[in-house]
């Protein structure tokens, strides 16, 4: 069997890893992406905030030495899901099955003012360049904010916000600055009421200011002023804004999508075409777009594509469960668990804050990079 995977974020490195494992050299899996290395969500903070330098925490695709697995560095320019097929700058390729797993493009451009006046923290390119950026600020009116929904990672403007605070803290700025904090939802994390009366406290404590239910609509760069939706306004010295996600345009073209995203089965992660699949940021399945749900999608799709293999009947649903580890500063890291099944409210659960928790995230990056990429790596 051929499978064509596109795609190397959580999704498609699980995927392709498990097909390896379970099957080498019995399947046939093409894995496509145009970017050299993955990098977690997390790392980018770490990178932002000076904890470590961007070189560790790249980890080239060129690593990849799977059995059965061909990694491709490419841009693709066509996708045609009847014909499982895709035109790229390597050529064609096809695949008796084919899975989506290119995630979310993020637009910083489509927010007036961001690029001009302000800066995004959720490219890899942006996070990088902000290390310098905050390493140069002097204190002031600090304003983390979302411009658009959807948006991957719910609790990382949270997270972000709490860390600004633990910078300023350190540099002796923190006395004469103002952090805000902008998001489009009614608590940090809906999902989980715990995690959100942790979040709300750790705010109250530190003095981050609080602004829920709002939308940043653009930025006045010449008055550093921040426009939210209902017009109300928000003076800043630094502005880090979460920038308008979208679904790439070379699937928006591909007449997969409706109401621009893929929709599937929410159970197994099926399409509409046949023998296609759609996991993780690029789909609307119903959870929040991160790696870790995208992750447990793959290993449905995974499953069901093994048993296919062996003319076996598929027997493993999506149940809808993701892990995440939430950093509150000085330390502190909490583990949120949340469940999202179709047809049902989400539900979450709070472990900690705790510097215990710690390792755990370690142990959850390190882990990944040992089964994806074949090698040891630390977070530190």
């Amino acid at each position: 069997m051929r499978v064509l995977v596109l795609g190397a974020g959580f999704g498609g490195l699980e995927l392709t890893s498990t097909l390896s494992e379970v099957l080498g050299d019995d399947v046939e899996v093409t894995l496509i992406d145009r970017g050299e290395g993955f990098v977690f969500g997390f790392s980018k903070l770490d990178v932002m905030f000076g904890r470590t330098v961007a070189e560790r925490v790249v980890h080239p695709y060129r690593d990849i030495v799977k059995p059965g697995v061909t990694f491709v560095q490419t841009t693709i320019r066509s996708i045609d899901p009847t014909a499982r097929r895709v035109e790229t700058d390597a050529g064609p390729f096809e695949g008796d099955v084919m899975v989506v797993a290119l995630g979310a493009d993020l637009h910083p451009d489509a927010t007036p003012g961001l690029v001009e006046g302000g800066n995004e923290f959720y490219t890899v390119a942006g996070a990088f360049a902000l290390r310098d950026t905050l390493a140069n600020f002097g204190g002031g009116r600090v304003v983390v904010a979302v411009t658009s929904t959807p948006f991957k990672c719910p609790p990382a403007p949270s997270e972000t916000a709490l860390l600004v605070h633990d910078f300023l803290s350190a540099r002796g700025l923190r006395e004469n600055s103002e952090i805000s904090l902008v998001m489009p939802l009614p608590v940090p994390i809906p999902p989980s009421p715990a995690a959100s009366a942790a979040l709300l406290e750790a705010f109250r404590e530190r003095s981050i200011s609080w602004h829920p239910n709002q939308l940043v609509r653009e930025l006045d760069p010449a008055r550093k002023t921040a426009v939210f939706t209902d017009g109300t306004e928000m003076p800043y010295d630094l502005f880090l804004g979460v920038p308008a996600h979208r679904v790439p345009t070379v699937v928006a073209e591909s007449g997969m999508c409706v109401d621009g995203w893929i929709p599937v089965n929410p159970h197994t992660l099926e399409t509409s075409f046949p023998d296609v699949y759609a996991v993780g940021d690029v789909t609307s399945v119903g959870t929040p777009k991160a790696g870790v749900f995208a992750e447990g999608q793959a290993l449905v799709v995974a499953a069901a594509l093994i048993a296919k293999v062996r003319n076996e009947t598929p027997t493993v649903t999506y149940d809808g469960t993701g892990i995440c580890y939430l950093e509150f500063g000085h330390g502190q890291i909490a583990k949120v668990e949340v469940t999202f099944l179709s047809g049902q409210a989400p539900a979450g659960a709070l472990q900690g804050p705790s510097i215990d928790f710690a390792g755990d995230k370690s142990a959850f990056g390190t882990s990944r990079i040992q089964r994806w990429f074949g090698r040891k790596w630390s977070l530190a």
